[in-house]
């Protein structure tokens, strides 16, 4: 008798046990998923253990971070001046964690203050960092930077989501997240069979009458091609493999496209492109096709930016509505101001 109760009790601890591991497991990581190796363009970095002081210093990788139930300790600011150089869409899954924000321009990390930080994982994926600057990093904690395939900051949202998965030790939910996105952009797409095939372009000014256009091999461009939209053949052929391309005023007939997304950093400077004589030409001008971004605080001008797991479902929201509008093939319903 004694000894049946001895083996239903231990029976009963076992169960405890396992439930408390299983509860363990699905708030964070999965321990048995360690040691990591992951390869990417540098070379090979092992992950030991679950990561517990992640320290992010590219421009957007905060956002998997977060959308993976991962309080980072620092985080890079890019533009926008948010609180915690976290943008809105992010900002539940921030919930009450209070990260340090560096403030790096491009090619300027700070080691030192890195460093202080005490992380056990880094994360550089939308970075741009050099080979020499990752060897400096890895010699403070393991660093995981972009894969080799695919040029700086051009990585797929997707592939920076799993990447960073698997070096959280969260690759289910890093598939979850993924489909859960993908499956809104699908919708979307379908909801709108006249995205199909149209052409689509976004600029912005670079000085002494010239725009910058961003390339195809982008995350922002990409996020366009999944809603069925495409950048014109001249304007992919000028760009090439670069993240973005130049034209002259000249050439300004190359925006003449289905929607055009401008970039317009003051009401000046949206203003100097309306009344230019070359723009107000085009078809696009003219019927009212053309969505204008403000400045860098602009919330629609920074999900497409960062076209995350967690900003492009703001950018389906917001964006799908404008491009409809643009798309529509009716004069007479132009893009709403914003």
């Amino acid at each position: 008798m004694r000894q049946n109760a001895t083996r239903s009790i231990a029976a009963s601890l076992v169960l405890v046990v396992a439930a408390a591991l299983a509860v363990f497991t699905a708030a964070g990581g999965t321990a048995a998923a360690f040691p990591v190796q992951i390869e990417h363009k540098f070379g090979v970095t092992v992950i030991p253990e679950e990561p517990k002081r992640v320290v992010t210093v590219g421009f957007s990788e905060q956002d998997p971070v977060l959308a993976l139930d991962v309080k980072p300790v620092a985080v890079r600011e890019w533009f926008g001046g948010y609180p915690y150089a976290v943008w809105p869409w992010a900002q539940d899954a921030l919930g009450d964690a209070t990260p340090e924000v560096l403030v790096m321009p491009f090619g300027e990390l700070d080691f030192e203050k890195i460093a202080a930080l005490r992380p056990d994982l880094i994360v550089a994926t939308h970075s741009g960092i050099t080979e020499r600057e990752y060897a400096t990093l890895s010699r403070i904690a393991p660093t995981l930077a972009q894969p080799g395939e695919y040029p700086d900051f051009g990585v797929p949202w997707q592939v920076q989501t799993r990447l960073i998965g698997r070096a959280l030790g969260r690759e289910e939910l890093a598939e979850q997240r993924v489909a859960e996105v993908e499956a809104k952009i699908a919708a979307a797409r379908a909801a709108h069979p006249e995205f199909e095939g149209a052409t689509v372009a976004w600029a912005h000014p670079a000085g002494q009458g010239q725009y910058w256009i961003v390339g195809p091999n982008t995350p922002p461009m990409r996020f366009l091609a999944a809603l069925g939209l495409e950048l014109p053949p001249a304007l992919a052929s000028l760009i090439g493999d670069r993240d973005s391309g130049q034209i002259s005023g000249e050439q300004i007939a190359l925006l003449d496209v289905d929607v055009l997304i401008f970039q317009a950093s003051s009401e000046a400077e949206r203003q100097a492109l309306e009344q230019s004589p070359l723009f107000r030409n085009l078809r696009v001008a003219r019927e009212g096709r053309t969505i204008f971004f403000g400045g860098s605080t602009d919330v629609l001008y920074g999900a497409l930016s960062f076209s995350t797991v967690l900003s492009l479902p703001y950018a389906v929201d917001h964006l799908v509505p404008l491009l409809a509008a643009a798309i529509d093939g009716d004069p007479s319903t132009p893009v709403p101001q914003r």
